[in-house]
């Protein structure tokens, strides 16, 4: 009888012991995961933050790739394009296709504006095409107001902004309330955004500039 009880007590106590050893397992489980999870959600936040600074980079080789295989500046482009297309120019930028070209917009005497595309190598005309997408915006007809009758065109804007890097683009700005020509460079690697006024032709940093 006493060897029963002995039996029947030690059997209870491996039960025991058994169970508190699963529970420590499932424990060690949880936690185990939860460590993965926290893993995953810390790669997925760095590779996107890595994906961000991918495309900011490929945005400046692309930049470096087309402004490296000709010597054409944005000064140059525009007066290409107001020779081919007489009128005022409005802005001038690197088009986003691979950065194969110039492309210069111009704002005719009778209001009609057009798109002209300058080869950034031989400062050749590839094209100008009439944009009629947005003849009636306000911020179009706005524009060639803004800088009718200004001291510092598109052109005398980029040669200002050249004594700050290589200029990538420049256009028309009045997010501060104030309008002036902004511009684009690029500098050893590094992308930077300015303010040119329109009426002294003053250069300076552009506040959203980060």
């Amino acid at each position: 009888m006493k060897r029963n009880i002995v039996i029947a007590t030690l059997t209870a106590a491996a039960l025991a012991t058994g169970g508190t050893v699963a529970a420590f397992a499932a424990g060690d489980d949880e936690a185990a995961e939860t460590q993965r999870q926290t893993h995953t959600s810390a790669q997925a936040a760095a590779n996107r933050d890595d994906d961000s600074a991918d495309d900011r980079d490929d945005d400046a080789s692309e930049d470096r790739s087309a402004l490296s295989s000709g010597s054409l500046s944005a000064a140059e482009a525009i007066a290409a394009a107001l020779k081919h297309t007489p009128g005022t120019a409005l802005s001038v930028d690197l088009d986003d296709d691979a950065a194969t070209a110039w492309e210069v917009t111009v704002v005719k005497a009778d209001g009609t504006e057009y798109d002209v595309r300058i080869a950034p190598d031989s400062g050749k005309v590839l094209g100008a095409q009439r944009d009629t997408d947005d003849d009636n915006d306000a911020d179009d007809r706005a524009e060639p107001a803004a800088v009718k009758g200004a001291q510092t065109d598109a052109r005398e804007a980029a040669l200002a902004a050249a004594h700050k890097g290589t200029v990538t683009e420049v256009g028309i700005d009045d997010d501060h309330g104030t309008v002036a020509w902004t511009a684009e460079t690029m500098k050893d690697g590094k992308h930077s955004e300015w303010n040119v006024a329109l009426d002294t032709g003053k250069v300076t940093q552009d506040r959203d500039d980060d």
